[in-house]
């Protein structure tokens, strides 16, 4: 049984084909996933797909590539957080790669979400790219990891180096892996993955992006998430089985959910 820790099915191309959506989840014997929220207009949809489903949860968050959008407070994620189905604050963090310039309002936004999960006691899900010394440092600043007093999360669809993964680990933090991890072209994260213990990895589609070969360049979906296991099971050379029975209960276990 896989999770997919990571998607994003509220997203129209993947909402109008939610029958079929979940029917491959069944099939690839995808037990959950976690709708992650991008924006607050739309989070609605995703609290609703949580609601409706009960192998579905939620998050909610601003996502930093979001430039144009109702910016949260502390207290409203707080108080959106309330909700049995949202299991996480997110999707949050820092991206130097698609925006440029005075980026200030970002790191702010970063702050905020780190705050409000201090607070809520709910994990983090963090994006970053191109930006990992800045997300390293205001993630130490405000105490997101455990070791400072939050609750830490994951690093969704990790892309970054071997030091960054391990120092988000100290912080106790997971690392996931998208379908990126099955490109040829990823030998850098392939290592990556390698010398990472199970016990600090979840795996994810970040659907309806970057499907993971065999699908690549196709719409991504959760039932796609069993390729990744599949994949770091191989890598790592121990039975697909132990990947993931080992994904999920780092799952249950990080999103302080009964298995």
């Amino acid at each position: 049984m896989f999770i997919d820790s990571h998607c994003h099915i509220n997203f129209p191309e993947l909402a109008a084909r939610m029958p079929e959506v979940l029917a491959q989840m069944a099939h690839n014997k995808v037990t959950h996933a976690l709708c992650v929220s991008v924006d607050l207009p739309d989070f609605p949809q995703v609290l609703a797909l949580a609601h409706q489903y009960p192998h579905i949860y939620a998050s909610v968050g601003v996502h930093p590539d979001y430039e144009d959008t109702p910016e949260p407070s502390v207290e409203q994620l707080v108080e959106l957080a309330n909700d049995p189905k949202i299991i996480a604050i997110g999707e949050t963090g820092l991206d130097y790669f698609r925006l440029q310039g005075d980026l200030e309002w970002q790191r702010e936004r970063f702050r905020t979400h780190i705050r409000a999960s201090r607070q809520c006691r709910k994990p983090l899900i963090i994006h970053t790219r191109s930006a990992s010394v800045d997300t390293l440092r205001i993630m130490r600043e405000e105490g997101a990891g455990t070791d400072a007093g939050g609750v830490a999360g994951v690093m969704h669809c990790f892309t970054e180096s071997l030091e960054v993964a391990r120092a988000a680990i100290e912080m106790g933090f997971y690392i996931s892996f998208s379908g990126i991890v099955t490109f040829k072209s990823a030998k850098e994260l392939q290592a990556v993955a390698l010398e990472l213990p199970l016990e600090r990895i979840l795996i994810e589609t970040d659907a309806p992006y970057l499907a993971p070969v065999p699908y690549r360049g196709k719409m991504n979906e959760p039932g796609f998430v069993a390729h990744v296991g599949e994949y770091i099971a191989k890598l790592k050379g121990v039975p697909v089985e132990q990947v993931a029975q080992q994904t999920t209960a780092n799952f249950f276990q990080l999103f302080q959910l009964q298995a």
